[in-house]
C-alpha cells in the first residue's frame, strides 16, 4: 500500500535491499522471505515484542537522491506480489519524468506530491464511512485480520502488550480485543503462539496474583486455562475483557438484545491512538454504572459529569462530589459513600444562574424547582459550558410537563387505622421531608436509610417506593401508557395469560384484598399488562404474588411501573424463562456463605439446601416465605439498597441458624428448620391485623420456636454483613453469569445430544463436537450477517433442537468441511442438494437433528444406504430446476408414476434404521402380506368364521408410518443420471486410487446407459405392440413378473446365512436379472419391477415426452470424458439426433437397484463407499479453518525457522 512519505534516518539497519535505482530502493525485512539465520529470527522477536505493526510491512520502498542521506518511505507491502507490482508502476510512471529534473529538493518535492495525489485518489471512495480510527490502530487491526483470518466484520476494540504463560515460561506478544474473539500472537526466536478464543465460549474471566504468577488475567474456556501478565494497564485491559465477555454473554442469553447493543452511538471527537468502538464501550459502561446509581430509566444517556461541591442545608456543609448531566437528570453523588445522594429532574427545574464567585464559593451555580428548592453548587471546572448545556436540554423539555408529583397518586386498596407507633413514624418522616426536601429532589443520605431501616409507615409506603425505585420517573414521563396497554392486551390470549389465569388465586390468598373479583382483577389487569409490554418475559411464576403487594400500596398504574423497574432494572433477568438473575444470586449467595459462614458452606453444599431456598427467597423478595408484614419491612429496605439487602437478610437466617442446620442429617430436615424459623419472623408494629401464613400452619409443631422480631433481624444482617457493596455484587454477579450461562448452554447441549436417536453412529463424545460447531456457525452469522434473518434470530423460548438451525450458507461451508465425499468444486453444488433433502418443512433452515441425520447416513450407512443417499442427492426436491434442464417435467414425471407414491425424502425412522433392522421390517411385511391373502382366501371361502384380529392388523398398518425400502425410490431419468456421474467423478478426484475408481465408474456408467437404452427400447416397442395389436390377441407382452423374481430382487432377511454385508452378494445378481428380462421381452415399464404399470399408463407416459435420445456431443457435462461413460450411451443410439440445446430422452430412466447391482461389480468403488471416515478428525481441522491463520507467501515459519 501507498504511504504518505515519511522522513527514515538510518534506512539499512534490520533491512536487506533487492532492488535499487537511482530514485528508489526496494528492501525486505530481515527474518522474512528464505534464509535470515540468527539474525532474522531476532529481528522476527524485535517486530513482535517492540512493535505490533511492523510485521504488517516485511517489504518497502524508499525514495532516495544521490547526495542525500534522508530517505523517504513511499510504499510497503505484506508480499512480494504486492510490493512488486508498486514498485512497477515506479519504474514505468516516474524514472523517466524524474530524469528530467537538476535539482534534488525538486525530485523529491515532486514524488511526495505524486504519492499523496495517489493516496488521495485511493481514499475519495472510502470517504464517507469516516476516518475514526487513527493510523496507527488501522494497522494494528489489519495485522490482526491477517493473522488470523478474520473476515472484514470482525471489528478490533483494542490491542495491548502482554505476556502469555505457557508453562512457567512467558511469551512476550501482542492482545487482541475484538467484538467477538480474544486473540494473542507472539514470535520468539522462532517459536510462535498463535491463540483464538472467542468470548462465547469463556467460562471464567478473573484478575488475580500468585506466588507462580504475577498480576495477571485468568480467562478460562471449557478445555483451557490461559494466563496474562505484564500488562502497563491492567485494571483497563480487565475491564474491557469483562464488557466484551458480558456483551457475548447477552448473545447466549437473549440474541436480539445483543444486536441491538451493537448499535452503538459515534464520539463527536475521535481521540489519539484509541479506536472508536473502545470510545463507545468505555461510555456505554459509564451510562450504565449512571442509570444504576441513580435507577434511571433504561434509555438515559450520560452526556458529561465533573467535580464540584454541593451545599447542603441541613448540616450547613459543602460537600465534595461529581455531578453528572443526561438530557433529562442532573445528579450528584458525594464522594464519601452514602453521605447525599441528589436527583433532580430537569422537568421539575425552573431557573439555572450563574452566581457571584467569591474566594469562599467559587464559581457557583445555583439551580431551582417547582417544589421551592434551591440547589447551590460550587467549584464547578467549566461553568459557563455547563450552563449551556443545562440549557439546551431545558429547551428540549416539553412545554407541558407532568402534573405534581403527589397529587396525581390514587388510594391504595388497603387502608390502615394509624396508630401510636405508626404516628410516630409519619411524624419523623415528615420532619425528614421539612428538612431534606419531599419527592424525587429530596437530599438522600444515611438519615433517610436510617429512617427506611425503622419501617416505612403504610401511608408512605407506595410513594416512597416509587421514588426509590425511579419508577416515578417513567410513570409520570408516560402518561397514559398503562391505560394504554391495559386497552390493547384485552381479550388477548397467549401463553402468558393462560399461566397467570391459573396463578391469579394463589397470590396471596389468606389477604382479604384478594379475597373478592376487585383484587383478583386489579392483579390480573397488571399482569396481562406487563407480559404485552414485554413479551420476552412475559409472565413468570412469583410475579404474581411480587405484584400482589405492591397493587396494596398504590394503583394500578404505579404497580405496573414498579414491577417494570423490578423485572428490567432491579432483578434483571430473574423473571426469564430460565431464572438467569436469580440463578445467578443464587451463585453470589453460595460465595458468600463460603466467605462469611465457612464452618456452614460445606454442610450446606453437602445438604443442597442452598439451590432449594433462594429461589423462593430471592424471587419473591421472601414474600412467599415470611409472614407479609414482615416480608414488607424488607421490600422497603430493598427499593432504597437493592439486592445488596436481600442477601444480607438471608445471611442473617443462615448464621441464627448455624447450630441447627450443622446438626442436620437431610436435605428435608434443613429446610424444615429455617420454615419454622421464618414462619416465626414478627413485625410487632404493624398496624394491620395479622395475616396467617399458610407455611406456618403447616410447619407448625409442638415446641414453636421463639419469635423474631424483624427489626431486629434486620439490624443484625446490617450489623454483621453491612461490608457487601454494590460495586462488588456486581463484579460477583459478572463472574457467576458466566458460569449460569455456560451451564445452561451445556445442559441445552446434553439435551440436544440425547434427543438423537442412538442408531446415527456417532458417539455422544462426537455428537457433543459436532453440536459445537453446528452452533458456532449459527452464532457466526450473528458476529458478520446472514443471509437468512430467521437463521441470525435465536429464540430462547424454543424448544433446545431448535435453538440453534443454519440457513444454506452456513450449512455449505459445514459441509465442505465435515463431509466424506470432498467433490472439489462441485462440493458447493452437491451440499445444496443434501440441504433441499434435509429440509423437510421447506422454511429454508436446518436443525441440528436434521443435520446430524445427513451426517450420518454419509459416514455410517453401509453400502446401499450411503448410495441411497447419493441416489436422492440427484432427484427431485434436491436436484433443484435451475440445475437440471428437465427438473420440473421428471418431478411431474415421478408424480404421475402409481407405482412411486412416496416422498423421495426419506421418513424420520428409515433415516435412523439400519439397514439390518429394514430388510428386518421389510420381510415382516411380506410375511405380513402373505398372512391376509390367506386371511382373505379363507373368509371368501367361508371354511372359518371372520378373524378380526385381521381387521385390527390392517387398521395397525394404516397408522404406522409407511417405510421407505429401495423398491419406493422413484427411477431417475437421463440428465439425472447424468449429473450423479458427474458427482462421482468430482468426487474420485482426490483419493489416492483415483485412476482405478475412474476406470471402475467408466466401466458402470456405460453399463447401466445400455441397461437404460435396452428399457427405452422395449417401452417404445411395448407401447407400439399395445396400440397395434388386436384385443384378442391376449395380454401385450409386459405381464407381470413371477412372485419368486419379484422377491429375488427384494434385500435377503438379516437372518439369511447367504446375504452378505446388509444383502450385497445377493443384489449382484441385479444386473444379469435386469439385462435378461430387458432382451427377453419382460422388461420393466416406468414403474417399480414389483408392480409394473397398465396399457393406459404405458400409453400416457409414453405420451408424455417426445425428445429422442441424446448424442454424446449434445450432454452439457464438462466433468465426463466423451471416451469413457458416453461409449455405451453412442454404440446404442441409432436414432441419435442432436439438439442445440441439449434436448434429454426423458423415455430413459434407470432404477436405484441397477445402479446398486452395477457398482456392486466393481470392488474398488465397494471399498470407497465402504471406507471408514473419522468425523473427529474432519472436526477437528474445521476449527483451524474457522480461524485460519493468514500467511504471505513470503513469510512462511518453516523458512524461519530453518
Amino acid at each position: 500500500m501507498w504511504l504518505g512519505p515519511e522522513e527514515v534516518l538510518v534506512a539499512n539497519a534490520l533491512w536487506v535491499t533487492e532492488r535499487a535505482n537511482p530514485f528508489f530502493v526496494l528492501q525486505r525485512r530481515r527474518g522474512h522471505g528464505k534464509g535470515g539465520g540468527l539474525t532474522g529470527l531476532l529481528v522476527g522477536t524485535l517486530d513482535v515484542v517492540l512493535d505490533s505493526s511492523a510485521r504488517v510491512a516485511p517489504y518497502r520502498i524508499l525514495h532516495q537522491t544521490q547526495d542525500s542521506q534522508v530517505y523517504w518511505t513511499v510504499a510497503c507491502g505484506s508480499s512480494r506480489k504486492e510490493i512488486t507490482k508498486h514498485w512497477e508502476w515506479l519504474e514505468n510512471n516516474l524514472l523517466q519524468t524524474l530524469s528530467i529534473f537538476d535539482n534534488e529538493e525538486d525530485i523529491t518535492t515532486f514524488v511526495k506530491g505524486k504519492i499523496h495525489g495517489i493516496i488521495a485518489e485511493e481514499n475519495k471512495n472510502l470517504q464517507p464511512q469516516g476516518d475514526e480510527d487513527p493510523g496507527k490502530f488501522k494497522e494494528a487491526e489489519l495485522k490482526m485480520r491477517k493473522q488470523f483470518g478474520m473476515p472484514e466484520g470482525e471489528k478490533l476494540v483494542n490491542y495491548y502488550s502482554c505476556s502469555y504463560w505457557k508453562g512457567r515460561v512467558p511469551r512476550q506478544g501482542w492482545l487482541y480485543l475484538t467484538v467477538n474473539h480474544l486473540c494473542f500472537y507472539s514470535f520468539l526466536l522462532g517459536k510462535e503462539v498463535s491463540l483464538v478464543v472467542q468470548w462465547v465460549d469463556v467460562t471464567r474471566l478473573e484478575k488475580n496474583a500468585t506466588l507462580l504468577f504475577p498480576e495477571s488475567i485468568r480467562v478460562d474456556t471449557r478445555d483451557q486455562e490461559l494466563f496474562f501478565s505484564m500488562f502497563l494497564n491492567i485494571s483497563e485491559t480487565f475491564k474491557l475483557m469483562e464488557q466484551l465477555a458480558n456483551l457475548a454473554m447477552r448473545q447466549l442469553l437473549d440474541s436480539e438484545g445483543f444486536l441491538e447493543d451493537k448499535a452503538l452511538p459515534r464520539p463527536p471527537r475521535p481521540h489519539r491512538n484509541i479506536s472508536a468502538l473502545k470510545r463507545d464501550l468505555d461510555a456505554r459502561a459509564k451510562n450504565e454504572c449512571y442509570r444504576a446509581t441513580f435507577r434511571l430509566p433504561g434509555d438515559e444517556r450520560l452526556d458529561g459529569h465533573t467535580g464540584c461541591t454541593l451545599w447542603t442545608p441541613f448540616n450547613k456543609l459543602h460537600i465534595p462530589g461529581q455531578m453528572f448531566i443526561s438530557s433529562n437528570y442532573i445528579c450528584f453523588a458525594s464522594k464519601e459513600e452514602d453521605a447525599c445522594h441528589l436527583i433532580i429532574p430537569l422537568r421539575e427545574v425552573t431557573i439555572v444562574e450563574k452566581a457571584d464567585s467569591s474566594s469562599v464559593l467559587p464559581s457557583p451555580l445555583s439551580i431551582s424547582t417547582k417544589s421551592k428548592m434551591t440547589f447551590l453548587f460550587a467549584n464547578l471546572k467549566d461553568r459557563d459550558f455547563l450552563v449551556q448545556r443545562i440549557s439546551d436540554f431545558l429547551q428540549k423539555m416539553p412545554s407541558k410537563p407532568p402534573g405534581n408529583s403527589r397529587a396525581g397518586r390514587k388510594a391504595s386498596i388497603v387502608d390502615s387505622a394509624p396508630e401510636a407507633k405508626e404516628k410516630m413514624k409519619e411524624e419523623s418522616w415528615n420532619i425528614h421531608f421539612f428538612e431534606f426536601g419531599r419527592g424525587m429532589c429530596m437530599y438522600r443520605t444515611t438519615r433517610t436509610r436510617e429512617l427506611v431501616l425503622k419501617g416505612i409507615p403504610e401511608s408512605l409506603r407506595g410513594e416512597l417506593w416509587l421514588l426509590f425505585s425511579g419508577a416515578w420517573n417513567e410513570m409520570v414521563t408516560h402518561p397514559g401508557y398503562y391505560a394504554e396497554l391495559v386497552e390493547k392486551s384485552t381479550g388477548k390470549n397467549s401463553l402468558a395469560t393462560e399461566e397467570i389465569e391459573r396463578d391469579l388465586h394463589r397470590s396471596m390468598p389468606e389477604h382479604p384484598a384478594f379475597q373478592n373479583e376487585l383484587g383478583i382483577a386489579a392483579l390480573r389487569r397488571v399482569l396481562t399488562a406487563y407480559a404485552f409490554r414485554n413479551p420476552t418475559i412475559g409472565y413468570c411464576q412469583a410475579m404474581n404474588i411480587v405484584t400482589s403487594v405492591l397493587l396494596l400500596y398504590g394503583s394500578e398504574e404505579e404497580a405496573f411501573w414498579l414491577l417494570v423497574a423490578l423485572c428490567e432494572r432491579m432483578l434483571p433477568d430473574y423473571y426469564n424463562t430460565r431464572v438467569v438473575g436469580a440463578l445467578v444470586d443464587q451463585g453470589i449467595f453460595e460465595e458468600l456463605t463460603r466467605d462469611f459462614l465457612p464452618q456452614l458452606s460445606e454442610k450446606m453444599q453437602d445438604l443442597g439446601v442452598i439451590s432449594s431456598i433462594s429461589l423462593s427467597w430471592f424471587l419473591t423478595l421472601f414474600l412467599s416465605v415470611m409472614p407479609f408484614e414482615s416480608a414488607a419491612v424488607i421490600v422497603d429496605c430493598f427499593f432504597y439498597e437493592g439486592i445488596k439487602v436481600i442477601l444480607q437478610v438471608a445471611l442473617a437466617i443462615l448464621d441464627a441458624n448455624m447450630e441447627q442446620l450443622l446438626g442436620c442429617s437431610d436435605e428435608g430436615e434443613a429446610m424444615t428448620v429455617l420454615g419454622r424459623y421464618l414462619d416465626n419472623v414478627v413485625n410487632k408494629q404493624s398496624v394491620s391485623p395479622p395475616i396467617p401464613h399458610l407455611h406456618a400452619l403447616l410447619t407448625s409443631g409442638d415446641d414453636p420456636p421463639e419469635e423474631v422480631d424483624i427489626f431486629d433481624l434486620l439490624k443484625v444482617s446490617y450489623e454483621k454483613f453491612s461490608s457487601l457493596r454494590a460495586e462488588d455484587i456486581e463484579q460477583m454477579r459478572f463472574k457467576q453469569r458466566l458460569k449460569v450461562i455456560q451451564s445452561l448452554e451445556d445442559t441445552a447441549k446434553r439435551s440436544v445430544v440425547r434427543a438423537i436417536p442412538g442408531d446415527v453412529g456417532f458417539s455422544m463424545e462426537e455428537l457433543e463436537d459436532l453440536y459445537m460447531v453446528f452452533k458456532a456457525k449459527q452464532l457466526a452469522s450473528q458476529y458478520w450477517g446472514s443471509s437468512h434473518p430467521a437463521a441470525v434470530r435465536r429464540d430462547p423460548s424454543l424448544p433446545y433442537l431448535e435453538q440453534y438451525r443454519v440457513d444454506t450458507n452456513q450449512f455449505r461451508e459445514l459441509f465442505a468441511s465435515l463431509t466424506p465425499w470432498a467433490c472439489g468444486s462441485h462440493t458447493p453444488v452437491l451440499a445444496g442438494r443434501m440441504f433441499r433433502l434435509l429440509d423437510e418443512n421447506k422454511d429454508s433452515l436446518i436443525n441440528f437433528k436434521e443435520f446430524v441425520t445427513g451426517m450420518s447416513r454419509m459416514y455410517h450407512g453401509d453400502l446401499t444406504e450411503k448410495l441411497k443417499v447419493l441416489y436422492k442427492l440427484h432427484l427431485p426436491p434436491a436436484l433443484s430446476p435451475e440445475e437440471a434442464e428437465s427438473a420440473l417435467e421428471a418431478t411431474h414425471y415421478f408424480t404421475e408414476n402409481s407405482s412411486s407414491e412416496a416422498s423421495p425424502l426419506a421418513s424420520d425412522l428409515d433415516l435412523f434404521l439400519p439397514w439390518e433392522a429394514q430388510e428386518a421390517l421389510q420381510q415382516e411385511e411380506q410375511e405380513g402380506a402373505g398372512n391376509d391373502i390367506q386371511e382373505k382366501r379363507r373368509e371368501e371361502k367361508g371354511t372359518s368364521p371372520p378373524d378380526y384380529r385381521h381387521y385390527l392388523r390392517m387398521w395397525a398398518k394404516e397408522k404406522e408410518v409407511q417405510k421407505e425400502t429401495i423398491k419406493d425410490l422413484p427411477k431417475m431419468n437421463q440428465e439425472q443420471f447424468i449429473e450423479l456421474c458427474k458427482t462421482l467423478y468430482n468426487m474420485f478426484s482426490e483419493d489416492p486410487m483415483e485412476q482405478d475408481l475412474y476406470h471402475a465408474i467408466a466401466t458402470v456408467a456405460s453399463l447401466l446407459l445400455r441397461i437404460g437404452e435396452v428399457g427405452r427400447r422395449f417401452s417404445a416397442w411395448s407401447g407400439r405392440e399395445t396400440r397395434d395389436s388386436a384385443p384378442e390377441e391376449g395380454e401385450p407382452p409386459a405381464p407381470d413378473p413371477p412372485q419368486d423374481a419379484a422377491q429375488e430382487l427384494q434385500p435377503p432377511a438379516a437372518g439369511d446365512p447367504q446375504a452378505k454385508a446388509g444383502g450385497d452378494a445377493h443384489l449382484g445378481k441385479a444386473p444379469q436379472e435386469s439385462q435378461v428380462v430387458g432382451e427377453g421381452g419382460g422388461g420393466e415399464g416406468q414403474g417399480s419391477p414389483s408392480q409394473p404399470l397398465s396399457d393406459d399408463e404405458t400409453k400416457d407416459d409414453m405420451s408424455m415426452s417426445s425428445y429422442s435420445v441424446v448424442s454424446t456431443g449434445s450432454l452439457q457435462c464438462e466433468d465426463l470424458a466423451d471416451d469413457t461413460v458416453l461409449v455405451g450411451g453412442e454404440a446404442h443410439s441409432p436414432v441419435a439426433t442432436t439438439h442445440s440445446g441439449g434436448a434429454v430422452d426423458t423415455d430413459w430412466c434407470i432404477s436405484f437397484e441397477q445402479i446398486l447391482a452395477s457398482i456392486l461389480t466393481e470392488s474398488v468403488l465397494v471399498n470407497f463407499f465402504e471406507k471408514r471416515v473419522d468425523i473427529g478428525l474432519k472436526i477437528k481441522d474445521q476449527r483451524k479453518v474457522e480461524r485460519q491463520f493468514s500467511t504471505s507467501s513470503d513469510h512462511e515459519q518453516s523458512a524461519v525457522l530453518g
